[in-house]
């Protein structure tokens, strides 16, 4: 495996931003009086959750902000499970398209547990 030279690199990044898109794209659908609410939210914290990793890979340099970032990553995940579940319960998702979501959103969360639990695996020592 190359090493990874940008967080665009990482499988963890490629994957949240697949994800985000996906959300975005199914988001499209929602009802308009959802725009303010569930759907923005939802947006924000799914595109919350690569940028958390992008500024992770940025901060390598320092393991406690880059753990630091990467639990901001964690926390939007589930931030994002959850609006997903809403939108669920809500009739704006079927059970396909949450399957997909949420088991995307559960891979990224453990892919970023693995690094959080390896910070020195990744953090530069120059």
């Amino acid at each position: 495996m190359a090493l990874a030279r940008s967080f665009r690199d990482l499988d963890v990044y490629k994957l949240a931003f697949a994800l985000q898109q996906l959300a975005f794209r199914l988001s499209q659908a929602f009802p308009r009086e959802e725009t303010c609410s569930l759907v923005d939210q939802a947006r924000r914290s799914s595109r919350s959750v690569g940028a958390n990793i992008a500024e992770a890979w940025a901060k390598r340099r320092y393991l406690a902000h880059f753990v630091s970032k990467l639990t901001d990553a964690d926390g939007e995940c589930n931030e994002t499970l959850h609006w997903l579940d809403t939108a669920l319960a809500c009739g704006y998702l079927d059970d396909a398209q949450h399957a997909e979501l949420v088991g995307g959103y559960e891979r990224v969360g453990a892919m970023v547990g693995r690094m959080i639990e390896a910070p020195d695996s990744w953090c530069r020592h120059d």
